[in-house]
């Protein structure tokens, strides 16, 4: 090794230190997807955590015991979800043969106006018929499996809210479970970071949810406003989207344009274009500055990269952890560069005052 010069041997140690730290990311990725069934409701928890923390903490200061305080935690959010479910619920099910039905108007026009010769929704339906006849033999396995998916759904759903419970009652202890598995002598140091990374994860939780609900208010009362059939379930796929940041945005207005195009024609299609940029442009240029100016910033092109991450290991539930837990990991490097700083910039002094010192 001494044969090679400097800047090689620094390439090959930085080589290795990023080949071990690509295995080390694999080797725990791949042990979370293969123990998916425990790992996706302990880090949704940890996402109801961080969102729910401040009304559980709001309790306790009026004097609720802990137990307590965050049963009434896990009860209230049951109530809102329970509640927002039921109303998007019975909204899709009054508007969604109208949302569907207008979606199918609008790929009739599309592909009358810009269809392949030969190539007709008859053709489609024919088409459509002739596979639901050739794959009907699977149609019973095919409904096994689905009741199973739904099963572990609500029984993954189940844990994570006694996880919220637990962790929402347990918090004050974190610090010293935090501290306890920390290695000798760097017990601040990792208090720091997980301080610093459940505090990314909690400002985005917050400013997300409070910006989805804006998010759907305006574009709900925009499409009321229009007259767009769905304008309600419409909204609450904005609000759902929203915590798919870009893409979800992107898809949910791209539907409501569809939907408006498709029943109230061309030009009130270009009011709901308006209504969906005006919100969007609100978003980027108010919102998320002064919603979330306290959290990690993370540059668009890095939010794609790991949507798109998260999609190919998990997918749409993947999407929805992506931005967060990168949130939490910059979160953590932020905190590791102020720390190096604050030592490099304590040791210079000392260092040069022992230097003339010696001289």
């Amino acid at each position: 090794m001494q044969l090679l010069p400097g800047p090689v041997r620094r390439f090959a140690a930085w080589c290795v230190v990023i080949l071990l730290a690509s295995g080390v990311v694999y080797v725990a990725i791949r042990l979370c997807v293969e123990l998916r069934t425990a790992v996706t409701p302990a880090l949704l928890a940890l996402l109801g955590t961080a969102l729910l923390r401040p009304l559980h903490r709001r309790l306790v200061k009026a004097h609720v015991q802990r137990s307590l305080a965050a049963g009434l935690t896990c009860v209230a959010v049951l109530a809102v979800v329970g509640g927002a479910v039921y109303i998007v619920v019975s909204a899709l099910i009054e508007t969604g043969d109208q949302i569907i039905a207008s979606l199918q108007h609008a790929a009739k026009g599309i592909t009358e106006h810009f269809g392949a010769a030969g190539t007709s929704l008859d053709d489609l339906a024919s088409n459509a018929r002739e596979l639901l006849g050739k794959f009907g033999g699977t149609a019973a396995s095919g409904v096994v499996t689905g009741i199973s998916v739904v099963g572990e759904m609500l029984a993954m759903a189940v844990l994570a809210l006694l996880l919220v419970f637990f962790f929402l009652r347990d918090s004050d202890r974190a610090v010293g479970t935090v501290r306890a598995v920390a290695p000798p002598g760097g017990a601040d140091m990792v208090e720091a970071m997980a301080r610093r990374a459940f505090g990314a994860v909690e400002g985005f939780m917050r400013g997300t949810t409070l910006i989805a609900l804006i998010d759907a208010v305006c574009i709900t009362v925009g499409l009321l406003v229009l007259r767009v059939p769905g304008a309600v379930g419409l909204g609450a796929l904005v609000f759902v989207g929203a915590y798919i940041p870009y893409l979800g945005a992107f898809i949910s207005g791209a539907v409501a344009v569809l939907v408006a195009l498709a029943d109230r024609g061309f030009a009130v299609a270009l009011w709901a274009l308006g209504v969906v940029l005006l919100v969007q442009v609100l978003e980027g240029h108010v919102l998320q500055p002064m919603i979330q100016s306290r959290t990690v910033q993370m540059h668009p092109a890095l939010v794609l990269l790991a949507l798109t991450a998260g999609a190919s290991v998990a997918g749409i539930l993947g999407m929805l952890l992506a931005v967060p837990l990168t949130a939490a990991a910059f979160g953590i490097v932020h905190e590791l560069q102020r720390r190096y700083a604050e030592v490099e910039a304590s040791g210079g002094p000392e260092s040069s005052g022992s230097g003339a010192a010696d001289s």
